[in-house]
């Protein structure tokens, strides 16, 4: 005897080898034995063997014609042989009576299972739309087989064209783009990427980066809502200073400016004056959402993305010749000693005398400069130099102050500060403003660590960051402070709501304050900040964020996983247009040094590279490498030793082709810097806004 069945969800075939009241031990042909339900058994028959009885019901399956048994089934539930009675005979043979059931099973558009065996005709609409969607299906896999064919001969179809990023960087697994793109790849045993760049897909290797980055970060777009900024109700007092900024002069998000009281008195004040949107934006507004959902600017060279809208931005950057909304930092100090006698936070409005721009200064305003007051600038320096001519006396004493902090700093870090790392600017030329499409000639220049302007901005940036930081932790008022335990090999940099010591800079506490236009954490920091400049001792009491508030928890969170996301871009384009200036120069050899096994980083360009023929090679062992082939999608760069240069006497060829310096040349320093030490990173970030020329 044998019995058919049902066996999650499948059919099968077997000898009955015992049988009980509610059960039936079954030996399938493959030898094994399973236990069958009384429920789940359909159809019992003596012959023929189990495959050959399934094999002339599937054959009799096939010619059963849907429409004709769908007319010849009763209205209400029904069992497969009653309907094999109706279709065929009332003498229907156990083989059609199984092709029937098979039959009804593989059409639910037009049959309805009620129970094991047991269907329902379905009503005449639902079968109208069932069918016109399986047409539809057919003919979108029809399309997909064409698509296919296009793809492995060599050429991409144009809707697979117009979905390319999707399909590679936020798939819908159910598109047909996507499903052809799939099917040609296993049919040509090539991976999807490698194919449709075979197929000619990817035009734009900047693009291929650029869109993936963008589905990832900002998958609604880069635009903002219409949103206005608010005003600052508040009346704040006029300063009683003449502030002014030290940016690139492709700074737009002007956050911060210094100003000097009281030189020549003994007694000087120096004020860190912050641009204060969080006078105007409010906790849980329009565009605090809007900040929050972006959490920081995003830069990368010849473009950014803002974290706030343009218009919002200017309207509360410090811009030269306005009286600007601010959070001032006034520091008293010893004139002689530059000893700190106290400091006082104020709500203000600054008056911006001057936007000066390092990229224009950094070659006149030098140390001998600024100590040397008989040292005058070129003729054809005078125009640009004109406004920091007028501040000499505060940016020398600015200077001083500066490396006295500095000094103190590294004190207590137990160690000097080292930059044994070049820093670097990127110029693009040949776009119109706007954002970069990758044919854009780039320039690489050096840029000088350290200068004057640059101490100054970090060492004040540093002290605010610091101070403020100490007052929020005195009044109890929770904030966002970095930390790092100690200078020890694997100890980062820490994001948290504890006022800690940061090892790193060398100082109690630190807490980003000093960019609110462009780091939602200064943003967050601000509000705290002023409710302690409003409420003093009961500030904690009033602050938008309370200890332990989940909601800064969040933040941080948040904060850490985009910035990570937007500085990794920023690296991987700058190592794109690295290798872009690579191919513009026709440079073939550089010079560089081996950093681990197969490693060399270059001498003069922001590029590190494996090597062949470097294995057996001492760490900062200086080589010349011969370049292969560039690959933009993957950003893969291999060289090939070709000689060592440390064992002999290096001469003035040995450096190989690299970059000239040019911080006399004001058209071409941008902004830097790209690779900063941990420990300085903290003052300002690691970002840059290198931008179109």
């Amino acid at each position: 005897m044998f019995l058919l069945f049902e066996e999650g969800g499948k059919f099968m075939a077997g000898r009955v080898l015992s049988e009980a009241e509610s059960s039936a031990q079954v030996e399938l042909e493959s030898g094994k034995r399973i236990k069958v339900k009384a429920a789940n058994m359909l159809l019992r028959f003596d012959k023929p063997a189990p495959a050959q009885f399934v094999d002339a019901a599937q054959a009799v399956s096939q010619a059963i014609e849907l429409e004709l048994a769908w007319e010849f089934s009763p209205p209400e539930e029904f069992g497969f042989a009653e309907l094999a009675r109706d279709y065929f005979s009332a003498n229907a043979t156990l083989e059609q009576q199984a092709g029937t059931l098979f039959r009804l099973y593989e059409a639910p558009h037009y049959f309805r299972r009620a129970s094991k065996g047991r269907f329902r005709k379905a009503p005449a609409d639902v079968i109208a739309l069932a069918l016109a969607a399986i047409d539809k299906k057919q003919q979108v896999q029809t399309q997909i087989g064409a698509w296919v064919t296009e793809l492995a001969s060599g050429q991409c179809p144009q809707p697979v064209r117009d979905h390319l990023y999707k399909i590679l960087f936020k798939p819908d697994k159910n598109a047909p783009e996507y499903k052809a793109v799939v099917e040609a790849a296993r049919a040509t045993r090539l991976a999807p990427l490698d194919l449709l760049q075979k197929a000619g897909a990817i035009d734009s290797a900047y693009q291929f980066h650029w869109q993936r980055f963008l589905l990832e970060n900002f998958p609604q777009g880069m635009g903002f809502p219409a949103l206005d900024a608010p005003a600052v109700k508040d009346d704040l007092p006029r300063a009683m200073v003449q502030a002014f900024s030290i940016d690139d002069s492709a700074t737009t998000e002007i956050d911060d400016a210094l100003s000097v009281a009281g030189l020549g008195s003994g007694e000087v004040t120096v004020g860190i004056h912050i641009a204060a949107p969080a006078l105007a934006l409010g906790k849980g507004s329009a565009l605090d959402l809007v900040a929050r959902s972006r959490l920081s600017t995003v830069y990368m060279p010849g473009f950014k993305i803002t974290m706030l809208p343009d218009a919002v931005v200017q309207a509360y950057t410090l811009q030269e010749g306005r009286d600007c909304p601010a959070v001032s930092l006034y520091v008293r100090l010893d004139e002689r000693s530059l000893e700190i006698l106290g400091s006082e936070t104020r709500l203000e409005r600054v008056p911006v005398m001057a936007n000066l721009r390092h990229d224009h200064l950094d070659a006149v305003v030098t140390q001998e400069w600024l100590e040397n007051s008989h040292i005058e600038p070129a003729q054809s320096e005078c125009a640009a130099t004109e406004p920091a001519e007028a501040l000499r006396k505060q940016l020398g004493f600015l200077y001083r102050l500066a490396r006295h902090l500095k000094a103190g700093r590294e004190l207590v870090r137990g160690k000097p500060e080292t930059f044994n790392r070049p820093d670097y600017n990127f110029r693009l030329h040949g776009n119109a403003g706007g954002e970069p499409n990758g044919s854009e000639q780039v320039r690489i220049t050096l840029r000088q660590r350290g200068a004057p302007l640059d101490l100054i901005v970090a060492e004040a940036m540093i002290l605010a960051n610091s101070s403020w930081g100490n007052w929020m932790a005195e009044l109890g008022v929770p904030a966002i402070y970095r930390s790092q335990a100690s200078l020890a090999p694997g100890v980062k940099v820490r994001m948290g709501t504890k006022a800690l010591p940061h090892a790193g800079i060398g100082v109690k506490s630190y807490a980003w304050s000093t960019s609110p236009l462009r780091r939602y954490t200064d943003l967050v920091n601000q509000w705290q900040i002023i409710a302690c400049a409003r409420h003093g001792r009961t500030a904690a009491l009033a602050a938008p964020f309370k200890p332990k508030d989940a909601e800064l928890f969040s933040v941080i969170s948040a904060f850490d996983a985009a910035y990570s996301s937007y500085n990794a871009y920023q690296g991987a384009m700058e190592r794109f247009w690295t290798l872009k200036y690579l191919q513009q120069n026709a440079i073939t050899e550089l010079v560089g040094a081996v950093f681990k096994e197969n490693m060399v980083r270059a001498d003069q360009l922001p590029l590190v590279l494996q090597v062949v023929g470097a294995r057996d090679l001492p760490r900062a062992a200086k080589v010349r490498v011969k370049l292969g082939d560039i690959d933009e999608i993957t950003m893969d760069l291999v060289g090939t030793v070709v000689e060592r240069l440390d064992l002999a006497v290096a001469g003035p060829t040995d450096r190989g082709p690299g970059l000239e310096s040019t911080s006399d040349d004001e058209d071409e320093v941008v902004a830097g810097p790209i690779a900063i030490a941990v420990d300085v990173a903290d003052a300002e970030p690691p970002t840059v806004d290198n931008s179109v020329s």
